[in-house]
């Protein structure tokens, strides 16, 4: 948080994105730091996920991120929170719901992103619907890059647009934010007002943050198979020599993805050992053979350090076919979270 911090324009604010249970970090945890460290605020994406960490901060700085249906408009009201409004239709269903409440607002724009947001052309009706009604408060105006770590042109086609729409409402935009954690630390013109930082927090995408999460399992059960023998669903994978393999407590349930079935490593006593085999639900093998003195109940490294040897979210994502989000946020709830100072 400090490091990201650092690299922004002095006075610009910091909503700290901790949905998806702080990218599986643990929601709390990962609010409590980094609102320490200096964040503004904390970014969700669902009125159940503002409810969770609303006790850590003023409710206005929490920010609803996702789309809400007009129907969730009382409990989104009940929450506190900030809330984000794509449509006219939301700003209406929100207004009838706030009665007696004072509803802070961050009207978003779609400058093409193309999921959430409305038209540009748009954006003028709505803020000032927004401004005049009793209950709601305009109180930022955002959009959403899609591509600021890959394409520099397009991220800055995008800021014009969103820079240009928010001049066009008429009324006072409130915070301005367009820029997520590629956004800020690669376009310092498009921090604006404030940030939304999300996977740069937790390390990963950006060589100037270190990674905070280490993912880790142990070794159940060892056995030697002799050449030709196979392990794992499907008979995929066969010894073409005397192997020793390792059966690891971790599976796809836990967040291994069945995809890392034949790909990729695990560090066993600092070493990189091959995955083996199909990757089940509950556990994984690991071709250990060239790791001396492997015994039950050593640690499997998949994420992280250990001695000299090191395994990114990054690398493992790219064994996966996926990215380092998705490595991060389909860790299972089975797997238990030890969080260190």
């Amino acid at each position: 948080m400090r490091t990201v911090l650092g690299l922004l324009p002095s006075g610009v604010k910091l909503f700290a994105v901790v949905k998806a249970g702080g990218y599986g970090h643990g929601a709390r945890p990962a609010a409590t730091a980094a609102l320490a460290a200096g964040a503004y605020g904390l970014g969700v994406a669902t009125v159940a996920e503002a409810i969770e960490v609303r006790d850590l901060c003023p409710h206005d700085r929490i920010l609803v991120m996702g789309g809400l249906l007009p129907q969730e408009a009382p409990a989104a009201v009940e929450s506190g929170a900030a809330l984000t409004v794509s449509s006219l239709s939301l700003a209406l269903a929100l207004e009838r719901a706030a009665d007696r409440h004072r509803v802070q607002v961050h009207l978003k724009i779609d400058t093409g992103m193309g999921r959430f947001g409305c038209p540009p052309e748009d954006a003028p009706e709505i803020a000032g619907f927004i401004a005049a009604s009793k209950h709601l408060e305009l109180a930022g105006t955002c959009s959403h890059f899609s591509s600021s770590d890959s394409d520099r042109r397009y991220t800055k086609v995008q800021l014009q647009r969103f820079l240009a729409a928010a001049q066009s409402l008429g009324v006072d935009p409130g915070l301005r934010h367009i820029a997520n954690s590629g956004g800020a630390l690669l376009h310092p013109e498009a921090a604006l007002d404030a940030v939304r930082v999300g996977i740069a927090l937790y390390g990963c995408e950006d060589a100037r943050v270190r990674p905070v999460l280490s993912l880790r399992a142990r070794i159940a059960h060892l056995k030697t198979v002799a050449p030709g023998e196979t392990v794992g669903y499907g008979r995929t994978w066969a010894a073409d020599r005397h192997t020793e393999i390792a059966t690891v407590t971790m599976g796809y349930a836990d967040g291994v993805h069945r995809a890392r079935s034949g790909h990729g490593w695990a560090l066993v006593r600092g070493r990189r050992a091959p995955l083996v085999g199909m990757v089940s639900m509950d556990s994984f093998t690991l071709d250990v053979t060239a790791v001396p003195g492997v015994q039950v109940g050593d640690m499997v490294t998949l994420v992280g350090r250990d001695g000299e040897g090191r395994i990114l979210a990054e690398e493992v994502a790219a064994w996966s076919g996926t990215v380092s989000y998705e490595v991060l946020t389909s860790i299972g709830n089975r797997v238990v979270r030890i969080h260190r100072d």
